[in-house]
């Protein structure tokens, strides 16, 4: 690799790294929102929504498209998302 090369690929990941620490914020607001989801559900098996599931995946799919994004990649991100609250919600459900 070039030295130009080397310093653009610095700086980009500068600019990733940069936007990774927004993402850990915006997590952590999300966390909060499904703390409070959570301490709302009377009962475990109402951690799994799969009709809501299935509406976030679409409306991410269209957003997406629209924003001239690869939704395979959106998709991806957003089942694992899901699926990690799911995890996080099970492991911390404490109600009768």
């Amino acid at each position: 690799m070039s030295p130009i090369k080397k310093k653009k690929l610095e700086k980009l990941r500068k600019q990733l790294d940069k936007l990774d620490d927004s993402l850990i914020k915006i997590i952590k607001k999300r966390t909060n929102l499904v703390k409070q989801v959570l301490n709302l559900k009377d009962y475990k098996n109402q951690i799994v929504d799969q009709k809501r599931i299935k509406k976030i995946l679409n409306n991410i799919k269209i957003k997406s498209v629209k924003n001239n994004i690869d939704p395979r990649i959106t998709k991806r991100i957003w089942k694992n998302m899901i699926w990690s609250y799911i995890d996080y919600e099970k492991r911390n459900f404490k109600k009768k």
